[in-house]
């Protein structure tokens, strides 16, 4: 089986992440979650821990590290890298290759080669904006493997695109993208 960073931006969708990343851990995987500071702000890295058995991080500063460069560690240690949920702002960041978390350090450290597969998840108007098109583009340009959102009733209050996949349509992907490695 394989090791799989799995980094998490801070949507509603992100109760979802919880579950994949513990089916991924019961599929065999090892699974080493990393939050953006905003969705440790809703969701506590130790329930990644929890269902994973694996570290989880949000930062490489503070009395938590493990070492001097976790980014690189993480980066070099990952054979596959999943982003799910992907915001708005965490998507876009990736795209731009803009480096001030954790998550997006990880991202732009990931050897060439290794599987990169993202999973949106924002509101329907956010998703069909033209900012996030062209990210999109840009994204799967470099090599990322986008997994399209799904439709239905947001927790915003609309109906449309944008809601993260279930756990197990990205455990398929994820396998899918390690038979093709």
């Amino acid at each position: 089986m394989a090791h799989i960073v799995l980094c998490s931006g801070a949507s509603v969708a992100l109760y979802k992440a919880c579950d994949l990343a513990s089916k991924l851990a019961q599929s065999g995987h090892e699974v080493r979650a990393v939050l953006t500071p905003r969705a440790a702000r809703l969701v506590s890295p130790q329930l990644f821990e929890a269902v994973t058995g694996q570290p989880a991080a949000v930062d490489e500063y503070g009395p938590e590290r493990r070492g001097a460069m976790d980014h690189i560690e993480l980066a070099t240690w990952a054979e596959l890298l999943l982003v799910a949920p992907a915001s708005a702002g965490l998507l876009s960041r990736l795209a731009l290759g803009l480096a001030d978390d954790l998550a997006s350090t990880v991202a732009l450290a990931l050897p060439a080669g290794r599987p990169r597969l993202i999973a949106p998840a924002m509101n329907p108007h956010m998703l069909a904006s033209p900012p996030i098109a062209r990210n999109l583009a840009t994204l799967r340009g470099d090599g990322w493997r986008v997994i399209e959102p799904g439709s239905g009733h947001m927790a915003c209050g609309v109906d449309g695109k944008g809601r993260l996949p279930e756990p197990q349509e990205l455990v398929r992907a994820v396998a899918e993208a390690l038979a093709g490695r």
